[in-house]
């Protein structure tokens, strides 16, 4: 009997589609990253699914159909937390392995993962505060 992985082998646009489907499934069902996505997208996923297909697009086949600033709509999300950059990318790698043979996993993740840093320097960091943001039970 042979098996036929339908594990993702190369990045197709409909490859993309699936992880990010994937992804966002398990975003909006998780504790922490779901009430924060929830709270600024509300009722907008269609479009926010479209956003990110084209997005991926972009950074994988280098497509060009993104047309956004995401630092800036990354600032703007009520409830952001440096933390909740590494259970996104947790979430991702977890999908990633799902649905992708290593090669691809390993590409996407190697993009996830400079995109979470540069986003995350964007938002927190602060020349008078210690980088990366220390842990604390206030809020600042």
């Amino acid at each position: 009997m042979t098996l036929v992985s339908d594990k993702m082998d190369h990045v197709t646009e409909d490859g993309i589609r699936r992880l990010v489907d994937a992804f966002y499934a398990k975003v909006r069902a998780d504790a922490e990253l779901g009430p924060v996505f929830e709270n600024k997208i509300k009722d907008n996923w269609p479009h926010h699914l479209e956003k990110m297909y084209a997005f991926w697009s972009s950074v994988m086949l280098t497509t060009g159909r993104y047309k956004g600033n995401p630092m800036m709509k990354h600032m703007a999300i009520p409830g952001m937390r440096p933390d909740l950059f590494t259970q996104w990318l947790a979430l991702f790698d977890e999908t990633c392995r799902e649905l992708c043979g290593e090669p691809i996993r390993a590409a996407f993740m190697e993009k996830a993962e400079r995109i979470a840093e540069s986003l995350k320097i964007a938002v927190f960091y602060r020349p008078d505060r210690p980088w990366p943001p220390q842990a604390s039970t206030n809020a600042t």
